[in-house]
């Protein structure tokens, strides 16, 4: 069965990122690390035993990389949008049936991409553009070894629901059903593409995290 790993909070920059998630949730995420090649970097909010919260930015330590950065951050729109503020872009999942899943799913999968950061390395396979139903398909992930939840400080923030709205509601849960998280995402019909995570704070209040 797969299920939730992470969720994906974009910004501009990452200090951009760590003060949304401090007044929002009042806690401040740690330092993650450089994704070298993809022109990324993150930190990272421990939501307990296996589950947390990026922050990703681009890293102006990097040169531009050779394919667009990951979860659309290259797109104008998303980088107009994060510069007003830090917004909810994705999720992922991880399967522990990966490479059964991934050859089943075929293109739909999306092309697998092996990653590292530090002593840490994993495999993603993001769906293809037009397939991804505006982020409410997650990219797939495998760990090799430890994941990066399981080394993080625990926030005492909980992800309680993670919903999707879209106007291809049926599309989006046929995308979801096929890689076995149809019961992990709340999907309902809606005119504009949303995805939304419902947090609890430390002091037990409720937050939400949306995509628009």
């Amino acid at each position: 069965m797969a299920e939730i790993d992470h969720i994906v909070l974009g910004a501009s920059s990452l200090e951009a990122g760590a003060a949304f998630l401090e007044h929002h949730l009042g806690v401040r995420p740690q330092q993650g690390g450089v994704h070298e090649g993809f022109g990324t970097h993150n930190m990272l909010l421990g939501l307990g035993p296996a589950c947390y919260l990026e922050v990703i930015a681009p890293d102006p330590g990097q040169p531009a990389p050779a394919h667009p950065r990951p979860f659309d951050l290259d797109d104008p729109g998303v980088r107009t949008m994060l510069e007003a503020e830090p917004r909810l872009l994705a999720w992922v999942a991880r399967s522990p049936v990966f490479d059964a899943l991934v050859a089943r799913l075929g293109p739909r999968a999306g092309e697998v991409t092996e990653m590292r950061r530090g002593d840490l390395h994993w495999r993603m396979a993001f769906p293809p553009q037009r397939q991804d139903m505006d982020n409410l398909v997650p990219a797939l992930i495998q760990w090799n070894g430890s994941g990066a939840s399981s080394r993080l400080k625990d926030s005492h923030c909980r992800l309680r629901l993670l919903e999707g709205e879209h106007p291809e509601d049926q599309a989006v849960r046929a995308a979801l059903a096929e890689r076995g998280l149809e019961e992990v995402l709340k999907v309902r019909r809606s005119p504009h593409p949303r995805l939304l995570a419902h947090l609890v704070r430390p002091d037990g209040a409720e937050v939400t995290l949306g995509s628009g």
